[in-house]
Protein backbone atom coordinates (compact mmCIF):
# COMPACT_ATOMS: atom_id res chain seq x y z
CA UNK A 1 0.00 0.00 0.00
CA UNK A 2 1.34 3.42 -0.69
CA UNK A 3 0.33 6.55 -0.34
CA UNK A 4 -0.99 9.09 -3.45
CA UNK A 5 -0.25 11.46 -1.36
CA UNK A 6 3.15 13.48 -1.83
CA UNK A 7 3.30 13.47 2.15
CA UNK A 8 4.39 10.73 3.65
CA UNK A 9 5.31 9.02 6.65
CA UNK A 10 9.22 9.18 8.31
CA UNK A 11 11.10 6.27 9.12
CA UNK A 12 12.40 6.94 12.36
CA UNK A 13 12.39 4.04 14.91
CA UNK A 14 15.28 2.21 14.24
CA UNK A 15 15.91 -1.48 15.72
CA UNK A 16 16.33 -0.74 19.74
CA UNK A 17 13.82 1.70 19.47
CA UNK A 18 11.30 -0.95 18.35
CA UNK A 19 12.08 -2.96 20.56
CA UNK A 20 11.32 -0.68 23.59
CA UNK A 21 8.06 0.28 22.22
CA UNK A 22 6.88 -3.68 22.06
CA UNK A 23 8.74 -3.75 25.78
CA UNK A 24 6.36 -0.70 26.60
CA UNK A 25 3.58 -1.73 24.71
CA UNK A 26 3.16 -5.23 27.07
CA UNK A 27 4.49 -3.75 30.40
CA UNK A 28 1.95 -2.02 31.65
CA UNK A 29 0.11 -1.40 35.60
CA UNK A 30 -0.77 -5.24 35.99
CA UNK A 31 2.74 -6.15 37.76
CA UNK A 32 2.20 -4.25 39.89
CA UNK A 33 -0.82 -6.02 41.44
CA UNK A 34 -0.95 -9.27 39.81
CA UNK A 35 1.75 -11.13 41.47
CA UNK A 36 -0.54 -11.11 44.76
CA UNK A 37 -3.42 -12.63 42.98
CA UNK A 38 -1.22 -14.88 41.69
CA UNK A 39 0.47 -15.54 45.48
CA UNK A 40 -3.18 -16.37 46.28
CA UNK A 41 -4.06 -19.78 43.56
CA UNK A 42 -0.34 -21.36 43.91
CA UNK A 43 1.09 -20.00 46.57
CA UNK A 44 5.44 -20.47 46.29
CA UNK A 45 5.18 -22.49 43.16
CA UNK A 46 3.60 -19.57 41.61
CA UNK A 47 6.83 -17.86 39.73
CA UNK A 48 6.48 -21.23 37.65
CA UNK A 49 2.98 -20.37 36.48
CA UNK A 50 4.50 -17.05 35.62
CA UNK A 51 7.72 -18.89 33.44
CA UNK A 52 4.80 -21.49 32.13
CA UNK A 53 2.74 -18.23 30.71
CA UNK A 54 5.47 -16.91 28.77
CA UNK A 55 6.33 -20.23 27.01
CA UNK A 56 2.62 -20.45 26.27
CA UNK A 57 2.85 -17.11 24.44
CA UNK A 58 6.07 -17.84 22.81
CA UNK A 59 4.19 -19.77 19.75
CA UNK A 60 2.02 -16.59 19.35
CA UNK A 61 5.05 -14.76 19.21
CA UNK A 62 6.70 -16.76 16.70
CA UNK A 63 4.22 -17.17 14.60
CA UNK A 64 3.48 -12.87 14.80
CA UNK A 65 7.62 -13.24 14.30
CA UNK A 66 7.71 -14.37 10.56
CA UNK A 67 3.98 -13.01 9.69
CA UNK A 68 5.55 -9.68 10.10
CA UNK A 69 9.06 -10.19 8.20
CA UNK A 70 6.72 -10.06 5.20
CA UNK A 71 5.84 -6.74 5.40
CA UNK A 72 6.65 -2.98 5.36
CA UNK A 73 3.72 -0.88 5.72
CA UNK A 74 1.68 0.12 8.38
CA UNK A 75 -1.16 -1.92 9.93
CA UNK A 76 0.00 -4.97 11.69
CA UNK A 77 -2.71 -7.83 12.04
CA UNK A 78 -4.89 -6.00 9.66
CA UNK A 79 -2.99 -5.92 7.32
CA UNK A 80 -1.44 -9.45 7.33
CA UNK A 81 -4.72 -11.12 7.84
CA UNK A 82 -6.47 -8.72 4.81
CA UNK A 83 -3.38 -9.89 2.80
CA UNK A 84 -4.16 -13.63 3.74
CA UNK A 85 -7.81 -14.19 3.80
CA UNK A 86 -9.26 -10.67 2.17
CA UNK A 87 -10.53 -7.55 3.10
CA UNK A 88 -13.74 -9.05 5.34
CA UNK A 89 -11.61 -11.11 7.16
CA UNK A 90 -9.08 -8.30 6.94
CA UNK A 91 -11.65 -5.68 8.38
CA UNK A 92 -12.82 -8.01 11.20
CA UNK A 93 -9.68 -8.31 12.19
CA UNK A 94 -8.88 -4.60 12.07
CA UNK A 95 -11.59 -3.22 14.10
CA UNK A 96 -11.48 -5.76 16.86
CA UNK A 97 -7.02 -4.64 17.22
CA UNK A 98 -8.81 -1.20 16.96
CA UNK A 99 -11.15 -2.19 19.91
CA UNK A 100 -8.76 -3.55 21.74
CA UNK A 101 -6.30 -0.84 21.69
CA UNK A 102 -8.57 1.74 22.42
CA UNK A 103 -10.01 0.00 25.58
CA UNK A 104 -6.71 -1.44 26.74
CA UNK A 105 -5.14 2.07 27.33
CA UNK A 106 -8.40 2.99 28.39
CA UNK A 107 -8.16 1.02 31.53
CA UNK A 108 -4.76 1.86 32.39
CA UNK A 109 -6.09 5.40 32.31
CA UNK A 110 -8.36 4.40 35.20
CA UNK A 111 -5.45 3.11 36.40
CA UNK A 112 -3.38 6.39 36.10
CA UNK A 113 -6.16 8.06 38.04
CA UNK A 114 -6.26 5.26 41.15
CA UNK A 115 -2.81 5.16 42.09
CA UNK A 116 -2.88 9.27 41.44
CA UNK A 117 -5.53 9.54 44.05
CA UNK A 118 -2.68 7.53 46.16
CA UNK A 119 -0.79 10.91 46.78
CA UNK A 120 -3.57 13.37 45.64
CA UNK A 121 -7.41 11.98 46.96
CA UNK A 122 -9.22 14.33 44.61
CA UNK A 123 -8.02 12.89 41.86
CA UNK A 124 -11.28 10.11 42.04
CA UNK A 125 -13.59 12.59 41.87
CA UNK A 126 -15.39 13.21 39.22
CA UNK A 127 -14.09 16.76 37.41
CA UNK A 128 -10.76 16.35 38.90
CA UNK A 129 -10.66 12.91 36.77
CA UNK A 130 -11.51 14.26 34.16
CA UNK A 131 -9.41 16.74 34.21
CA UNK A 132 -6.59 14.61 34.47
CA UNK A 133 -7.54 12.27 31.99
CA UNK A 134 -7.80 15.35 29.49
CA UNK A 135 -4.04 16.09 30.18
CA UNK A 136 -2.54 12.57 30.32
CA UNK A 137 -4.03 12.25 26.78
CA UNK A 138 -3.95 15.37 25.53
CA UNK A 139 0.14 15.61 26.34
CA UNK A 140 0.73 12.27 24.41
CA UNK A 141 -1.77 13.68 21.36
CA UNK A 142 0.41 16.82 21.30
CA UNK A 143 3.92 15.23 21.43
CA UNK A 144 2.98 12.25 18.94
CA UNK A 145 1.71 14.98 16.60
CA UNK A 146 4.61 17.04 16.36
CA UNK A 147 6.58 13.62 15.16
CA UNK A 148 7.37 10.36 15.24
CA UNK A 149 10.86 10.60 16.69
CA UNK A 150 9.25 12.45 19.35
CA UNK A 151 6.75 9.62 20.16
CA UNK A 152 9.45 7.06 19.84
CA UNK A 153 12.02 8.89 22.30
CA UNK A 154 9.18 9.40 25.30
CA UNK A 155 8.36 5.42 24.54
CA UNK A 156 11.66 5.04 24.89
CA UNK A 157 12.15 7.12 28.27
CA UNK A 158 9.49 5.31 29.73
CA UNK A 159 10.45 1.55 28.50
CA UNK A 160 13.57 2.64 30.84
CA UNK A 161 11.92 4.17 34.05
CA UNK A 162 9.22 1.59 34.28
CA UNK A 163 11.99 -1.16 33.81
CA UNK A 164 14.53 0.57 36.64
CA UNK A 165 11.95 0.23 39.75
CA UNK A 166 10.98 -3.63 38.47
CA UNK A 167 14.81 -4.62 38.15
CA UNK A 168 15.28 -2.33 41.73
CA UNK A 169 13.00 -5.01 43.29
CA UNK A 170 14.11 -7.87 41.58
CA UNK A 171 18.20 -7.01 42.32
CA UNK A 172 17.66 -5.88 45.90
CA UNK A 173 15.21 -9.28 46.62
CA UNK A 174 17.60 -11.47 45.22
CA UNK A 175 20.37 -10.07 47.05
CA UNK A 176 18.45 -9.46 50.46
CA UNK A 177 17.17 -13.32 49.45
CA UNK A 178 21.02 -14.32 49.45
CA UNK A 179 22.14 -12.37 52.31
CA UNK A 180 20.65 -15.74 54.46
CA UNK A 181 17.07 -14.34 55.27
CA UNK A 182 14.70 -17.11 55.62
CA UNK A 183 11.48 -17.50 53.60
CA UNK A 184 8.92 -15.76 55.08
CA UNK A 185 5.51 -17.34 53.00
CA UNK A 186 5.07 -21.01 52.73
CA UNK A 187 1.88 -21.46 51.96
CA UNK A 188 1.89 -23.94 48.56
CA UNK A 189 -1.99 -24.72 47.83
CA UNK A 190 -2.74 -28.06 46.58
CA UNK A 191 -1.74 -28.40 43.34
CA UNK A 192 -5.07 -28.41 41.42
CA UNK A 193 -5.39 -27.87 37.51
CA UNK A 194 -7.99 -25.36 37.61
CA UNK A 195 -5.92 -22.96 39.65
CA UNK A 196 -2.62 -23.87 37.35
CA UNK A 197 -4.63 -23.09 34.22
CA UNK A 198 -6.28 -20.16 35.77
CA UNK A 199 -2.87 -18.62 37.25
CA UNK A 200 -1.49 -19.23 33.46
CA UNK A 201 -4.36 -17.88 31.75
CA UNK A 202 -4.25 -14.91 34.09
CA UNK A 203 -0.27 -13.95 33.06
CA UNK A 204 -0.84 -14.86 29.61
CA UNK A 205 -2.79 -11.42 29.50
CA UNK A 206 0.15 -9.88 30.94
CA UNK A 207 2.11 -10.79 28.39
CA UNK A 208 -0.29 -9.05 25.52
CA UNK A 209 -0.06 -5.84 23.72
CA UNK A 210 3.10 -6.95 21.77
CA UNK A 211 0.42 -6.36 18.64
CA UNK A 212 0.42 -3.24 18.93
CA UNK A 213 3.91 -2.01 18.52
CA UNK A 214 3.32 -3.80 15.03
CA UNK A 215 1.47 -1.57 13.30
CA UNK A 216 3.84 1.10 12.80
CA UNK A 217 5.87 -1.02 10.20
CA UNK A 218 5.53 2.20 7.76
CA UNK A 219 7.92 4.12 10.26
CA UNK A 220 10.57 1.68 10.90
CA UNK A 221 14.01 2.32 9.27
CA UNK A 222 13.88 -1.89 8.39
CA UNK A 223 10.77 -3.39 9.43
CA UNK A 224 11.29 -6.46 7.87
CA UNK A 225 14.65 -6.87 9.89
CA UNK A 226 13.50 -5.73 13.01
CA UNK A 227 9.76 -6.71 13.90
CA UNK A 228 11.09 -10.74 15.02
CA UNK A 229 14.34 -9.51 16.65
CA UNK A 230 12.38 -7.00 18.81
CA UNK A 231 9.46 -9.40 19.26
CA UNK A 232 11.93 -11.83 20.64
CA UNK A 233 13.64 -9.66 22.55
CA UNK A 234 10.97 -8.34 24.32
CA UNK A 235 9.05 -11.43 25.21
CA UNK A 236 12.45 -12.64 26.69
CA UNK A 237 13.21 -9.09 29.07
CA UNK A 238 9.14 -9.96 30.00
CA UNK A 239 9.60 -13.19 30.87
CA UNK A 240 12.68 -12.94 32.86
CA UNK A 241 11.68 -9.38 34.61
CA UNK A 242 8.00 -10.77 35.54
CA UNK A 243 9.17 -14.54 36.95
CA UNK A 244 11.94 -13.41 39.07
CA UNK A 245 9.42 -9.96 40.32
CA UNK A 246 7.50 -13.19 40.98
CA UNK A 247 9.37 -15.60 42.98
CA UNK A 248 10.88 -12.45 45.13
CA UNK A 249 7.48 -11.12 46.07
CA UNK A 250 6.84 -14.62 46.88
CA UNK A 251 10.08 -15.26 48.81
CA UNK A 252 10.44 -12.03 50.77
CA UNK A 253 6.49 -10.80 51.95
CA UNK A 254 5.38 -12.52 54.59
CA UNK A 255 1.65 -12.29 53.37
CA UNK A 256 1.85 -11.59 49.53
CA UNK A 257 -1.61 -12.36 48.85
CA UNK A 258 -3.39 -9.86 50.83
CA UNK A 259 -0.52 -7.34 49.88
CA UNK A 260 -2.46 -4.16 47.73
CA UNK A 261 0.72 -3.19 46.51
CA UNK A 262 3.29 -6.26 46.67
CA UNK A 263 5.98 -4.91 45.03
CA UNK A 264 6.09 -1.71 46.85
CA UNK A 265 6.15 -3.56 50.14
CA UNK A 266 8.81 -5.88 49.32
CA UNK A 267 10.76 -3.17 48.01
CA UNK A 268 10.43 -1.54 51.73
CA UNK A 269 11.92 -4.76 52.93
CA UNK A 270 15.43 -3.80 51.82
CA UNK A 271 15.24 -0.07 50.68
CA UNK A 272 12.69 0.94 53.30
CA UNK A 273 10.06 3.96 52.73
CA UNK A 274 11.69 5.52 50.00
CA UNK A 275 11.86 2.38 48.19
CA UNK A 276 7.77 2.02 48.54
CA UNK A 277 7.43 5.12 47.37
CA UNK A 278 10.08 4.55 44.61
CA UNK A 279 7.88 1.19 43.01
CA UNK A 280 4.30 3.37 43.89
CA UNK A 281 6.24 6.56 41.10
CA UNK A 282 6.91 3.60 39.11
CA UNK A 283 3.68 2.20 38.62
CA UNK A 284 2.24 5.53 37.92
CA UNK A 285 4.96 5.95 35.10
CA UNK A 286 4.62 2.16 33.86
CA UNK A 287 1.12 3.07 33.23
CA UNK A 288 1.63 6.64 31.52
CA UNK A 289 4.58 4.54 29.11
CA UNK A 290 1.63 2.19 28.28
CA UNK A 291 -0.34 5.12 27.11
CA UNK A 292 2.56 6.79 25.43
CA UNK A 293 3.16 3.45 23.31
CA UNK A 294 -0.20 3.08 22.56
CA UNK A 295 -0.60 6.93 21.24
CA UNK A 296 2.50 6.41 19.13
CA UNK A 297 1.23 3.08 17.62
CA UNK A 298 -2.65 3.23 17.45
CA UNK A 299 -3.28 5.73 15.32
CA UNK A 300 -1.43 3.75 12.39
CA UNK A 301 -4.15 1.40 12.34
CA UNK A 302 -7.36 3.83 11.32
CA UNK A 303 -4.35 5.71 9.09
CA UNK A 304 -3.70 1.69 7.20
CA UNK A 305 -7.63 1.21 6.88
CA UNK A 306 -8.06 4.36 4.95
CA UNK A 307 -4.73 3.68 3.24
CA UNK A 308 -6.86 0.54 2.45
CA UNK A 309 -9.06 2.63 0.78
CA UNK A 310 -11.68 0.93 3.86
CA UNK A 311 -11.80 3.96 5.78
CA UNK A 312 -12.43 7.60 4.68
CA UNK A 313 -9.13 9.22 3.03
CA UNK A 314 -9.20 11.76 5.88
CA UNK A 315 -7.60 9.11 8.28
CA UNK A 316 -4.86 8.72 6.33
CA UNK A 317 -4.27 12.54 6.22
CA UNK A 318 -0.65 13.13 6.85
CA UNK A 319 0.86 16.31 8.43
CA UNK A 320 2.91 18.64 5.69
CA UNK A 321 5.44 19.54 8.59
CA UNK A 322 5.45 17.08 11.33
CA UNK A 323 4.59 13.90 8.65
CA UNK A 324 2.56 12.12 11.51
CA UNK A 325 -1.09 10.90 10.94
CA UNK A 326 -2.62 13.93 13.00
CA UNK A 327 -6.22 12.88 12.01
CA UNK A 328 -5.89 9.44 13.23
CA UNK A 329 -4.07 10.70 16.25
CA UNK A 330 -6.92 12.85 17.06
CA UNK A 331 -9.67 10.55 16.91
CA UNK A 332 -7.22 8.19 18.72
CA UNK A 333 -6.84 10.04 21.96
CA UNK A 334 -10.42 11.53 21.91
CA UNK A 335 -11.63 7.97 21.69
CA UNK A 336 -9.44 6.56 24.56
CA UNK A 337 -10.21 9.59 26.59
CA UNK A 338 -14.13 9.03 26.13
CA UNK A 339 -13.90 4.96 26.78
CA UNK A 340 -11.85 5.64 29.86
CA UNK A 341 -14.60 8.28 30.99
CA UNK A 342 -17.37 6.06 30.61
CA UNK A 343 -16.09 2.69 31.24
CA UNK A 344 -14.32 1.13 34.46
CA UNK A 345 -11.41 -1.13 34.66
CA UNK A 346 -13.02 -4.36 34.84
CA UNK A 347 -15.00 -3.51 31.74
CA UNK A 348 -12.24 -1.96 29.56
CA UNK A 349 -9.91 -5.25 30.05
CA UNK A 350 -12.63 -7.52 29.42
CA UNK A 351 -13.14 -6.31 25.60
CA UNK A 352 -9.55 -6.14 25.80
CA UNK A 353 -8.97 -9.94 26.55
CA UNK A 354 -11.91 -11.46 24.41
CA UNK A 355 -11.16 -9.10 20.97
CA UNK A 356 -6.85 -9.86 21.51
CA UNK A 357 -7.82 -13.40 21.18
CA UNK A 358 -9.41 -13.39 17.30
CA UNK A 359 -6.46 -11.52 16.01
CA UNK A 360 -3.53 -13.63 17.95
CA UNK A 361 -5.57 -16.57 16.73
CA UNK A 362 -5.84 -15.65 12.90
CA UNK A 363 -2.70 -13.61 12.89
CA UNK A 364 -1.21 -16.70 13.60
CA UNK A 365 -3.01 -18.85 10.68
CA UNK A 366 -2.24 -16.18 8.46
CA UNK A 367 1.52 -17.91 7.97
CA UNK A 368 0.59 -20.53 5.84
CA UNK A 369 -1.45 -18.80 3.82
CA UNK A 370 1.47 -15.50 3.61
CA UNK A 371 4.32 -19.04 2.88
CA UNK A 372 1.71 -19.86 -0.17
CA UNK A 373 1.04 -16.67 -1.74
CA UNK A 374 4.27 -14.80 -0.73
CA UNK A 375 7.27 -17.81 -1.42
CA UNK A 376 9.85 -16.54 -0.20
CA UNK A 377 8.76 -12.80 0.47
CA UNK A 378 9.46 -13.20 4.31
CA UNK A 379 12.54 -12.20 6.07
CA UNK A 380 12.66 -14.30 8.93
CA UNK A 381 11.55 -18.45 8.12
CA UNK A 382 10.24 -19.98 11.49
CA UNK A 383 11.15 -23.76 11.55
CA UNK A 384 8.31 -26.07 12.47
CA UNK A 385 6.12 -23.36 11.31
CA UNK A 386 2.89 -25.81 11.12
CA UNK A 387 3.13 -26.90 14.88
CA UNK A 388 3.49 -23.20 16.08
CA UNK A 389 0.59 -21.67 14.15
CA UNK A 390 -1.67 -25.43 15.30
CA UNK A 391 -0.24 -24.48 18.93
CA UNK A 392 -0.84 -20.87 18.85
CA UNK A 393 -4.40 -21.52 17.78
CA UNK A 394 -5.11 -23.79 20.43
CA UNK A 395 -3.90 -21.84 23.18
CA UNK A 396 -6.09 -18.96 21.75
CA UNK A 397 -8.93 -21.88 22.13
CA UNK A 398 -8.37 -22.61 25.28
CA UNK A 399 -8.21 -19.34 26.40
CA UNK A 400 -11.40 -18.21 24.97
CA UNK A 401 -13.14 -21.09 27.07
CA UNK A 402 -12.09 -19.23 30.29
CA UNK A 403 -13.31 -15.99 29.47
CA UNK A 404 -16.73 -14.44 30.77
CA UNK A 405 -18.19 -12.95 27.06
CA UNK A 406 -21.74 -11.60 29.61
CA UNK A 407 -20.26 -8.42 29.75
CA UNK A 408 -19.05 -7.90 26.49
CA UNK A 409 -22.06 -7.24 24.15
CA UNK A 410 -20.01 -4.23 22.35
CA UNK A 411 -18.08 -7.11 21.16
CA UNK A 412 -20.56 -8.56 18.33
CA UNK A 413 -21.24 -4.23 17.87
CA UNK A 414 -17.97 -4.18 16.66
CA UNK A 415 -17.88 -7.06 14.87
CA UNK A 416 -21.11 -5.64 12.60
CA UNK A 417 -19.50 -2.45 12.57
CA UNK A 418 -17.08 -4.03 10.47
CA UNK A 419 -18.97 -6.40 8.27
CA UNK A 420 -20.95 -2.92 7.45
CA UNK A 421 -17.73 -0.89 7.04
CA UNK A 422 -16.89 -3.93 4.56
CA UNK A 423 -19.73 -3.79 2.92
CA UNK A 424 -19.80 0.03 2.44
CA UNK A 425 -16.14 -0.23 1.71
CA UNK A 426 -16.89 -3.17 -1.17
CA UNK A 427 -19.87 -0.97 -2.81
CA UNK A 428 -17.72 2.17 -2.99
CA UNK A 429 -14.13 0.92 -4.27
CA UNK A 430 -13.46 0.50 -7.93
CA UNK A 431 -12.53 -2.74 -9.06
CA UNK A 432 -8.96 -3.26 -9.65
CA UNK A 433 -7.58 -5.83 -11.87
CA UNK A 434 -6.06 -8.25 -9.51
CA UNK A 435 -7.72 -7.05 -6.14
CA UNK A 436 -8.75 -9.12 -3.63
CA UNK A 437 -12.70 -8.71 -3.42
Amino acid sequence: MTSSDSKTLVRAIGRWSLTALVINSIIGSGIFGLPSTMAGLLGTRSSWAVLLAGIAVAPIIACYAEVSSYFSEAGGPYLWTRTAFGPFIGLQIGWLLWLVRLTAPAANANLFVSYLAEFWPPAREPLPRALVLTLLLGLLAFINYRGVRAGTQVSNVFTIAKLLPLLIVVAGGLTYAVAGHPSAFTITPPSEANSWLKAILLFVFAYGGFEGALVVMAEARNPKRDAPFALFAALATCVFTYTLVQWVVVRLLTDPVHSERPLADTARLFMGEGGAALVALGALVSTYGYLSANMLAVPRITFAFAEAGDFPRVFAAIHPRFHTPYFSIAVFAAMTWLFALLGNFTWNVTLSAVGRLFFYAVGSAALPALRKQQPGGAWFRLPGAMAFVIAAVLICIILATRIDLSGSLILGATMLAALVNWLVAHRMRKPAAGSIS
